[in-house]
C-alpha cells in the first residue's frame, strides 16, 4: 500500500511537470525576440540630391487606406533621411515609389518532443514560400497555439501545434517622366504572428537596412526587438 502511494505521489509529480512545460513554452514565445527578413534589391538609383518623391499604392484596393498611408510615411521618413524630398502629389514628384505588402493565410506546423519535457525538437526548416502580386488574395487569422495532453497517448509524447505565416513587402521606384525603373525591392519573412502592424514596419526597416544595396544581391536581415532598436 505504502509503495502505491508513493507511485501515485510521483504520478501526480510528473503530471504538473508537464503540464507546466507548455506553459512555459507560452510564456517564452511572448518574449520579444529578433526580427528576420530576406531582403533582394537591384537597383540604379541617382545619387540623392534633393529629387522629390511621392509613395502611391501599387495595389489600387490600398488607395485611400488609412493603414496604407501610414506605412508609406514611414517609407518616406526613411527616403528623407537619405536626402530625397517627399511631395503632396506624385504630378509634381521626379519619383515615384510604389509600395505594395501582404501576409498569407498561414500554415500549421506541430512539433512533437519527449514527455519528459527535456530535449525540445527545433522548428523544422522552411522555405520561403511563393508570393504573387497582387496580394489580393492574402488575409489574417488568429494565431493559435494548441497542446494535447502526453497522458492522453501510449507513446507519451507530447504534441504542440502553431502557425506560420508568410509576409512580404515588395518596393519599385520609377521616374515618373520615362517611367524608367530605378529600383525594385522585395523584403519576405516568416513568422508566428499575421499582425500586419508589426510585420509592415519590421519589412520597411529590413528594406532600409544598407540602403540601396548591391544590385541583384539577396541579404539577410536581423531587426532588433522594439526595446532594442537603435534608431537609424
Amino acid at each position: 500500500m505504502c509503495r502505491l502511494n508513493r507511485l501515485k505521489r510521483l504520478g501526480k509529480m510528473l503530471r504538473s511537470l508537464k503540464l507546466a512545460v507548455p506553459a512555459a513554452m507560452l510564456a517564452l514565445s511572448a518574449c520579444a525576440v529578433p526580427f528576420k527578413a530576406q531582403v533582394s534589391r537591384f537597383q540604379q538609383l541617382p545619387a540623392p540630391q534633393g529629387q522629390s518623391f511621392a509613395v502611391v499604392a501599387d495595389n489600387p484596393r490600398l488607395q485611400g487606406s488609412l493603414e496604407f498611408a501610414n506605412y508609406a510615411n514611414i517609407v518616406a521618413d526613411r527616403l528623407g533621411r537619405f536626402g530625397y524630398v517627399r511631395t503632396s502629389s506624385p504630378t509634381n514628384a521626379s519619383l515615384i515609389v510604389s509600395l505594395d505588402y501582404g501576409v498569407d493565410h498561414g500554415r500549421e506546423k506541430i512539433r512533437s518532443y519527449p514527455s519528459s519535457g527535456f530535449g525540445y525538437g527545433g522548428y523544422g526548416g522552411f522555405g520561403y514560400g511563393g508570393f504573387g502580386r497582387p496580394f489580393g488574395g492574402f488575409g489574417r487569422r488568429a494565431f493559435v497555439y494548441g497542446f494535447y495532453d502526453p497522458f492522453l497517448f501510449d507513446d507519451y509524447n507530447d504534441v504542440e501545434s502553431y502557425t506560420v505565416y508568410n509576409s512580404e513587402l515588395d518596393m519599385r521606384v520609377d521616374r515618373r517622366g520615362s517611367r524608367e525603373r530605378v529600383f525594385e525591392g522585395t523584403a519576405k519573412a516568416m513568422s508566428t504572428d499575421d499582425d500586419l502592424t508589426t510585420l509592415v514596419p519590421n519589412l520597411i526597416d529590413a528594406m532600409f537596412t544598407g540602403f540601396p544595396g548591391n544590385s541583384g544581391e539577396t541579404v539577410r536581415i536581423t531587426i532588433a526587438p522594439p526595446d532594442k532598436h537603435a534608431s537609424r
